[in-house]
């Protein structure tokens, strides 16, 4: 069974509607979750962010924030997987922004990615978690790659289903 059907299962077990935000790899999250037959009961919507502008209109990532941490931050993460909750009908989010390469730079190298989580709590909004990863200059295919199997790996994590390779492995 393919890393995507587990996330849809255990979404499935939960009654959970998922959503994704994602800069970096402009929807390779959701491709992977809406290549397995089915996915429609659990996928609400993806979000294709690529620029400042779409993650501020679409998302409701504060101009500030973008301004004070860049669009690769777990700041914005946070707030691009808030947005996605906001924005959807979705109970669960994950999100994705960084430097897929070639490029980057001292402060942000390329390989560099930031994930955000959010989930509907009982409080008073989302739980939000995040990290950032640095997968190095590997190339961009395989940052975008690795980048998609973190992300469902997340997921799968906060949908309380946890593999031997797991998020934190």
């Amino acid at each position: 069974m393919s890393l995507a059907a587990e996330v849809l299962d255990a979404a499935r077990a939960r009654g959970i509607l998922i959503a994704t935000a994602e800069s970096c790899t402009g929807g390779l999250i959701a491709a992977a979750l809406t290549e397995v037959p089915g996915s429609s009961d659990i996928v609400d919507r993806g979000f294709v962010t690529y620029s400042n502008a779409a993650k501020r209109q679409m998302l409701g990532v504060k101009p500030a924030t973008l301004g004070a941490f860049g669009a690769v931050s777990e700041e914005v993460a946070a707030q691009m997987a808030s947005g996605a909750l906001a924005h959807s009908d979705a109970n669960l989010a994950v999100a994705v922004t960084g430097i897929a390469g070639p490029g980057g730079s001292d402060h942000k190298p390329e390989g560099r990615v930031c994930f955000g989580v959010a989930i509907v709590s009982g409080g008073t909004g989302p739980e939000v978690v995040t990290e950032t990863v640095e997968f190095g200059a590997i190339g961009r295919h395989r940052v975008r790659a690795a980048t998609v199997d973190r992300a469902l790996r997340l997921l799968l994590l906060h949908l309380g289903q946890r593999r031997t390779q797991d998020a934190d492995g």
